[in-house]
């Protein structure tokens, strides 16, 4: 993988807390969707079951490296670059329903029948797709960040400094450009994050690795995420719905609200993470998978308790079941 940085990585992970005990590369592979484009994934290999992530919009594969260095030990993790993203190739159709069927001809490419599904933001939208359209291939389903109605005016200033993007000579311009939209924002993960999103355009400059030539079509989405709630009751598999603790997109009040409505729903809180939970707050996100994923998680009911990440010892709101 050109795109590797393991000492960006270590430096990283070790900040966060994370005992990441193997930073090998993944493999970096393109499956051949018989009916669509190609799609590149990061297979991250073990011999655990499999789960699959999938990033939100304008990200790729990579958003999930954090999190995916802490859990790799225990789980063959898949994360996928998602039609018009990162290495996958650009196509003509950009709804719900192709993403999902995407995810179907890779789980086929890789032979794998059914696995646990984790999407953040856009990605968990088509997690949940995917969960109601093939519920025998769906181990489990977590979405991180998004529900039926989020607050989606919180998402303007970041999807103003995507639009708006103007190119750039350098990884550290960009870098600059996003801390005087988010000042808060950590200048080595953003780095991090901005060599994942950006590639050389035929003029020389920087300019982001996903399909540009016409609007996201923001609406439709909304549309499809509202039109959940009278869906999901019909996932019988068990549901996370991760929050960031600091999010402006999920309230606190919309994540139970949602969760409610699942036959095995769970929810957490991930303190000190805003919408990007898997980069904001990888640590406690991929303790919470892990939990999740082999059954420790106390599932949804009336009464509410904090519970704690065995790693940090940081708090993960979640209920009592």
């Amino acid at each position: 993988m050109d795109e590797w940085h393991p000492e960006a990585l270590a430096t990283i992970v070790d900040r966060l807390g994370i005992a990441a005990t193997d930073l090998t590369p993944p493999r970096s592979r393109k499956l051949r969707v018989p009916y669509g484009p190609n799609i590149h994934l990061l297979d991250w290999g073990g011999e655990g079951p499999p789960a699959v992530l999938l990033h939100g919009g304008a990200l790729t594969a990579q958003t999930w490296d954090y999190v995916a260095v802490a859990l790799r030990d225990d789980f063959r993790l898949l994360a996928l670059d998602m039609r018009g993203h990162g290495a996958s190739d650009w196509t003509d159709a950009y709804t719900i329903e192709s993403y999902a069927k995407d995810l179907v001809a890779v789980l086929d490419g890789l032979q794998i029948e059914r696995a646990h599904i984790a999407g953040m933001s856009l990605g968990g939208t088509v997690g949940c797709e995917f969960a109601l359209c093939y519920p025998e291939r769906t181990e489990s389903l977590a979405m991180i960040d998004v529900v039926s109605r989020p607050v989606f005016a919180a998402t303007a200033r970041m999807r103003a400094f995507i639009s708006d993007f103007p190119g750039a000579a350098t990884v550290d311009d960009v870098v600059e450009m996003a801390l005087a939209v988010s000042p808060r924002s950590d200048p080595e993960r953003l780095r991090y994050r901005m060599r994942a999103l950006l590639k050389r355009g035929r003029d020389g400059r920087l300019m982001w690795k996903r399909d540009q030539r016409r609007p996201a079509d923001y609406a439709a989405i909304l549309e499809h995420l509202a039109g959940f709630e009278a869906r999901v009751q019909d996932i019988a598999v068990p549901f996370l719905l991760a929050r960031g603790g600091e999010s402006l997109i999920v309230s606190e009040d919309a994540a139970h609200e949602f969760t409610a409505r699942f036959r095995e729903g769970r929810c957490v809180s991930i303190a000190g993470a805003g919408h990007n939970v898997q980069e904001d707050n990888p640590r406690d996100l991929a303790d919470a998978l892990k939990a999740f994923w082999t059954g420790r998680l106390p599932g949804y009911g009336e009464k509410w308790r904090t519970m704690r990440s065995p790693s940090s010892g940081r708090a993960l709101r979640g209920p009592i079941g």
